[in-house]
């Protein structure tokens, strides 16, 4: 049975959303009900949740050479299959030390998930679409994120956290017979057409600097931004809201601005997409995120007013989604011109290891100065890298996929 490209980039997309509905989840539920998992000490909290992150650094290469020797549809089965396990466990266990394996092992699954998918949408898409198709498929998946918090907290204090946990393994197992149709079978190695991949394609200068860039969005959005926008929110929030005779904490604020940059994902990914498609120079949409995010990050830093706080933090939601969008479409698209798998395996790594450095740097800078320095220091990051691609397109070594 014939597949489209939409449909094969929406059913990865999909389940992966459905796979991470268990690691959403126990973001939000494990820092309130440690001791009903087994925890015994609140470092155990910060151990779990991070574990997932620092096994892919070692993981990733592990896993881009499992996919240049199987296929991508053996990869995501597996995928899933751990994901369900693992989120199935998470209800089951009530000791730190196995759930600090399945942890692990739910690291493992997201490398071959991650990667997977993104081979998937190079595999299936072209020049004229791939910016759309990256944006579908980040804004989907995106929703198992949203889905796994807002339901999955909800759904725990209404009934229980191996309730919750089970329906979500149930879900897992109900996509297992779509990855038959919706991946394909092809090796990440497959070369594409015209392509003659060699070592030094491999390690060129534009690829050197599309990896460092997603180094960068890996350490400022999931790493740096993610893990101190309640304390920027918490420090400006004097006077607490209330709604209904709800105290609105810093945490639930933080928690609705994720919530709505997830909302809208699906919708603005994929425009943003279109654009990058249709723009001459993919630098001139990138130039945006890197400007634009300097800037903001300067005036965050700054912001003392709540509501000019929200609005500035909601104006960087959607630089971040530009950003994720274009990020991920230079990466995808260097592959589809290289070694497809070195190059998503290595784009997977440096976005790990800037998101695993992120809360480290940062709560270093705040120990010893604070809070304005840290978004200081990331806007000027963010400028100095604008700037680097602005010189790097005059010189002599700009050598894009296309005119490879």
């Amino acid at each position: 049975m014939m597949v489209s490209a939409r449909n094969r980039v929406v059913g990865i997309a999909i389940i992966t959303a459905i796979a991470v509905m268990g690691d959403s989840m126990l973001l939000i539920v494990l820092p309130i009900y440690w001791e009903e998992f087994g925890l015994t000490a609140l470092w155990q909290i910060g151990l779990l949740l991070s574990i997932n992150r620092f096994i892919r650094l070692p993981i990733n290469p592990l896993v881009g050479l499992f996919y240049q020797r199987f296929q991508l549809r053996t990869g995501v089965f597996i995928a899933i299959i751990l994901a369900i396990f693992t989120t199935f466990s998470y209800g089951l266990f009530q000791s730190f030390w196995l759930l600090f394996l399945m942890r692990a092992l739910w690291g493992v699954a997201w490398s071959l998930l991650r990667l997977g998918g993104l081979l998937t949408v190079t595999d299936v898409t072209n020049d004229n679409n791939r910016g759309q198709y990256v944006g579908m498929y980040n804004g989907l998946w995106g929703l198992g994120g949203l889905t796994g918090m807002l339901a999955g907290g909800l759904l725990v204090d209404q009934t229980s956290i191996f309730f919750v946990t089970s329906l979500f393994a149930l879900i897992g197992l109900l996509v297992v017979p779509t990855i038959w149709f919706l991946v394909p079978v092809t090796k990440g190695a497959k070369k594409e057409e015209n392509s003659t991949p060699t070592i030094t394609k491999w390690f060129s200068p534009y690829i050197v600097m599309v990896l460092i860039t997603g180094t960068a969005m890996g350490l400022v959005i999931f790493g740096l931004f993610a893990s101190t926008v309640s304390s920027l929110i918490e420090r400006s929030y004097v006077n607490e809201w209330t709604i209904a005779q709800i105290t609105i904490g810093a945490a639930t604020i933080a928690g609705i601005i994720q919530a709505i940059r997830w909302g809208w994902e699906p919708f603005l990914a994929p425009l943003i997409g279109k654009m990058i498609d249709s723009s001459k120079s993919v630098l001139n949409i990138l130039l945006i995120p890197l400007f634009g995010g300097g800037i903001t990050f300067i005036i965050l830093g700054n912001i003392q007013s709540m509501i000019l706080l929200i609005i500035t933090l909601l104006m960087f939601q959607l630089i971040s989604t530009i950003f994720v969008t274009t990020t991920d479409t230079l990466a995808t698209t260097a592959a589809s011109q290289s070694n497809r798998v070195k190059v998503m395996t290595a784009h997977t790594v440096v976005v790990d290891v800037g998101a695993a450095l992120g809360p480290l740097v940062s709560f270093l800078i705040i120990e010893f100065h604070s809070l304005t320095i840290v978004y200081y220091i990331a806007g000027c990051l963010l400028f100095l890298l604008g700037f680097a691609w602005v010189a790097f397109n005059k010189s002599d070594m700009w050598t894009s996929p296309s005119s490879q």
